[in-house]
């Protein structure tokens, strides 16, 4: 028996969210600043040479167990479809080595999927990590992220942009550039004073409440395609802001990296309805009257993870706010690996 496993580190956008969703980025270029966290999708690969074929999965996320005698049995249904999708295109019943291996395969993450953190597209880039051992293929860090992302968007056909997959796979401090044939990632290299004065200064709060994405970007794409002024004005202030916020960043301005926060969320709720709502809200006035400089909301919006930004002197009493407030102040580190994949020697 074999055994492989990887890991795919989650996200925080600071910048730029949405001018990676279709079709802007093909008519105007979109732009994202986003960083990983040490927070992961693990994935684990059982390969057992019995001749049967038969592949089982186990979401320990949502606490699930599916077995198929092979991948043509699959349906999507709203159960484990990621993991379906990439199985499909990843094993499909002929032209793999080994076709008569039996898999089984062991999920979970750091996170729940719908909190903004792309908890579903790291999980998918752990899956081609895994299968990418399984198979000894030598994908590049590109190749990886477009394979998830096929997996995803055409496969699968979910809504959504590309940075999710592409933070995954590179890790790190990353300014990516969309276009309608390529994506460019561009590493950062932030000073270490800087990494450790913006992972203090930063606090990534838990509402209690989740989002389902696909709609929220659905209505996007919708108000895009039809220009309303407002959805297009607010992508393109978006991508400025990406743009001016790495700049920031780079020179270590991280008080107006705080100030740019509070204007891109601003930004950001003008993309469609539904991004906000009452109870966000009031919880993000509340972080703000407790002293945070700026905030948003991560992921399409609706719900799940906000992330704020304090000065240093306040920190403690914009936690105390948000926890008054329902919400829950999560321990983090900001992550430099991207996706990472190793094979354990099997007991048997």
């Amino acid at each position: 028996m074999q055994i492989l496993r990887s890991k795919a580190p989650l996200r925080i956008s600071f910048a730029g969210g949405g001018t990676d969703v279709s079709p802007y980025p093909e008519e105007k270029g979109g732009a994202v600043l986003n960083c990983t966290i040490d927070k992961f999708a693990y994935v684990t690969l059982e390969d057992v040479s019995d001749g049967a074929g038969r592949i089982s999965v186990e979401s320990l996320d949502y606490g699930m167990t599916l077995n198929f005698a092979r991948p043509s049995e699959m349906v999507y249904n709203g159960d484990l479809d990621v993991v379906k999708a990439a199985l499909k295109v990843l094993r499909p019943d002929t032209g793999v080595d080994r076709p008569k291996d039996s898999l089984h395969l062991f999920l979970h993450s750091d996170a729940p999927p719908g909190t903004g953190l792309g908890t579903s597209s790291t999980m998918c880039v752990a899956l081609v990590g895994a299968f990418q051992q399984y198979r000894r293929e030598p994908w590049t860090s590109y190749e990886v992220a477009e394979l998830a992302y096929r997996i995803e968007r055409e496969e699968l056909g979910l809504k959504g942009g590309r940075q999710d997959q592409y933070a995954a796979a590179f890790g790190g401090f990353n300014f990516m550039e969309f276009t309608g044939t390529k994506t460019i990632v561009n590493p950062l290299r932030i000073h270490p004073d800087v990494v450790n004065e913006l992972a203090y200064r930063l606090l990534l709060c838990y509402t209690g409440t989740s989002h389902y994405s696909n709609d929220i970007i659905e209505r996007q794409q919708r108000s895009y395609s039809e220009k309303r002024t407002d959805t297009v004005q607010a992508l393109d202030a978006t991508k400025q802001l990406a743009i001016d916020m790495k700049n920031e960043l780079l020179r270590g301005n991280l008080d107006e990296m705080g100030r740019l926060l509070d204007e891109g969320w601003q930004h950001k709720k003008q993309f469609t309805e539904g991004i906000s709502n009452e109870r966000i809200d009031a919880f993000y006035t509340r972080a703000r009257e407790a002293g945070a400089l700026g905030g948003k909301l991560l992921g399409a919006g609706g719900g799940g993870y906000i992330l704020l930004f304090c000065d240093f002197a306040r920190r403690a009493q914009v936690a105390k706010a948000v926890q008054q407030a329902g919400g829950r102040v999560t321990d983090f580190a900001l992550e430099t690996e991207g996706l990472q994949t190793w094979s354990v020697l099997s007991p048997h």
